[in-house]
This record gives C-alpha cells, structure tokens and sequence, in this order.
C-alpha cells in the first residue's frame, strides 16, 4: 500500500511497440544485466526480453564494431570544445525544464533520446535508422506530459546503462530484486579505483562521441550526477553544474510515481512498489544531498550556480540570465528570443497532481530536513 492515496498523473499509455531505454545493448552489456537481476523476468516481459537479446545479438553488437572500426580513431582524439556543463538535481526537480531551455542556445550540443539509446553506435546509424526509429517512439514522457522524441534532450545515465556501466537505474528493470541493485554507483564513494576509473571512462566516451557528431561544448542532465560532483571533477576538473531545487513535498510522490511508471513500462517484472519502494526513494534522497553538500566544496564559485524550480516557472529568461552571468557564458542577449519563444510554450503545462498521507509527510519533513533548511522550504 502506498503512501500516495491520490494522483492525476500525465503520461502516454504504454504500447509494446513503443523503443525500451535497454533496445540499444550490446550483447555483453544485456546479458551483465541480466546477471544481476538472476534473469528474473516475469512471463509478461518475456517478449520484450526476447526483442532486447534479438536486437542485441543482431544488430547493436554488430554495429557497436561498426562504429569502432570507422570512429574509433577520431573519438580517442577527440578534444573537447569547452568544460562540460552538468544539469543536476534530485528526480522531479525541473531538470528537463531546465535542460531544454539551455538547448534553445545552439552553441550547446546534448545527448539526444536516440544518442542514449544506442550510445555505442548513434554516430554510424542516426542517419539513417533515425527517422523509422521516430515512427515508434510516443509523444509525451511515460510519468508526465512533457514533449518526447528522438531529437529530445535525453539523461545521459540511460546512455551509460546502454554501455554496459553499473547504475541504480537497473532497477527499473528488476524492481523487486530482494537488494537494490548497484546502489554504490549513486555516489561512487564506495567503489574501486578501477570501478570509477572504468564509470569515468564510460562518460568520456560519451563526451567525445557527442563532441564528434557535433564540434560544440556539451551540456548533460542527469540526476544521479548531483551525486558525483567529486569523480567527475577527477576527470574535468573544469566542469561547471547548474543544480536545480524542488519543495521536496512535491518531489517524493512524483519521484516515487517516476520509479513505478518507468519500472512497470520499462522493466522485466510488475513493480511492487509500496513500502520497499518509498523507503528507497527516502534512502537514495538522502545519500544523494549528503553526497553532493559534501562535494560542492570543491567547486569555484563560477562552476555552480542554484536555481530554484517555482523561479524558473515563473521568470525563466531572467533565471537563465542569472545562470549565464555565474558561469561567465557570454551573450546571453544573443539566444534571449530563443528563451522567450520556448517560455512561450509552456503557458498550458499541465503538471502532475498528488496527495500524500499524513504519516509520510512527516516522514519526509524528518528525513529531507537539511535540504528543508538548506533551500529554504521550512514554511511548506
């Protein structure tokens, strides 16, 4: 029984045509999956586990060698343009928000949907599978009613799934494995040099492959990197991070309502949810802002910047000047038509709507207190 006891919640209704964020594995990486959730897959997934082996075995593995043969080279060279800039903040916090808006500067590159679906061979088929690929895909996100597509910005944590890498978003597809998998990989405070070596690897290649396909400075969003300031600095140590905050009374039912939708569309059993679930929001909430409070005393001042979700909503241009001028990006009043014209289209956004039981929002009160205090959110 949840905690949630009333919802009106956007989305698409789930079709089983509809591309799965695992359809771009290779064989290696698909069958490591499979190995950890101990191949429990639920009878009703398994046709889709089926068109995930196929399509792994037939032609991401294939074309993976592919684009090694033909990019290898040229990607292991690839210089960036610019330090990368990281979009963080907790699940539901206005990261895709955030994120779109900065894409409408075209001097900025980004993983695309189709970029985090096949990561390991997006340079050599975009051309020419992109358009089919299209066809299928829906036109609104899964958990709520913000615009799909292939072309869409995309969290790069799915591109690095895809790549065989350790995440906790392997728990979409085995939700109720009795522990939660790679837990460690949240923070990767508790994980090998060479673990954190290899993760850091994985992300570079990401860079330069985005880098290749297009010569501009990138910008990533993923929430599970608010918790991975430190390991990211060991490799860019000029990164800069734009982190976006949320009243967390709105950030755990829609978290907790993300977990489900993802897992029942994406995963290989029926989540349960309930108790277990609510308990691994809370947990993941709390090692994510330890980690990342932790971390953010290694940044410059000109390498954060705080944004607040209701500012954002209600003065985005003048949100996104604030975040031009503390990360010393030049010529904002170059792209400020293009801000206004995406502000323009998010007058009607319909968001999602919960109600929460007494006992969990105290729960939350309790628990989340320092970012409470820290952000400013005591009077909710």
């Amino acid at each position: 029984m949840s905690s949630i006891t009333k919802k009106e919640t956007g989305g698409y209704t789930d079709k089983f045509w509809y591309p799965r964020f695992w359809d771009g594995m290779t064989v290696t990486a698909w069958f490591r999956v499979l190995w950890k959730g101990r191949f429990r897959i639920a009878p009703i997934r398994w046709a889709m586990a089926v068109i995930i082996t196929g399509l792994a075995i037939f032609f991401n593995s294939p074309a993976a060698f592919l684009q090694r043969l033909f990019y290898g080279r040229k990607i292991r060279e690839c210089k960036l343009v610019a330090p990368p800039i990281f979009i963080i903040g907790h699940w539901r916090s206005g990261t895709t928000l955030l994120h779109e808006y900065m894409i409408c500067d075209e001097r900025f590159t980004f993983a695309d949907t189709y970029a985090c679906f096949a990561p390991s061979h997006f340079l050599l088929t975009r051309s020419t599978l992109g358009a089919f690929a299209s066809l299928l895909m829906p036109k609104k996100r899964p958990m709520d009613n913000m615009s799909a597509g292939l072309d869409r910005p995309q969290e790069d944590e799915f591109a690095l799934c895809a790549l065989g890498l350790p995440s906790p978003y392997l728990n979409m597809l085995f939700p109720n494995s009795p522990k939660p998998i790679d837990t460690n990989f949240l923070t990767l405070h508790n994980v090998t040099e060479n673990e954190r070596k290899t993760w850091l690897d994985g992300l570079e290649l990401l860079l330069k492959s985005l880098t290749v396909k297009s010569p501009r400075q990138v910008i990533l969003k993923s929430p599970p990197h608010t918790a991975r300031v430190r390991t990211i600095l060991e490799r860019f140590p000029d990164a800069k991070f734009i982190h976006i905050h949320r009243n967390p009374v709105a950030l755990f039912p829609s978290t907790y309502n993300l977990w489900m939708r993802l897992a029942t569309d994406e995963g290989c059993q029926r989540p349960r949810g309930g108790a277990a679930l609510e308990e691994f929001v809370l947990k993941t909430f709390e090692e994510m802002y330890d980690a990342f409070e932790e971390d953010r005393a290694l940044l410059g001042d000109n390498q954060i910047c705080d944004v607040a979700y209701s500012e954002l909503v209600a003065q985005p241009v003048n949100t996104l000047r604030r975040v031009y001028e503390k990360l010393g990006i030049e010529n904002f009043d170059s792209v400020q038509v293009e801000f206004e014209s995406y502000a323009s289209t998010q007058k009607s956004y319909q968001k999602n709507k919960f109600e929460l039981a007494p006992e969990m929002l105290e729960q939350i009160k309790t628990r989340w207190k320092p970012y409470f205090d820290k952000y400013g959110y005591n009077e909710v």
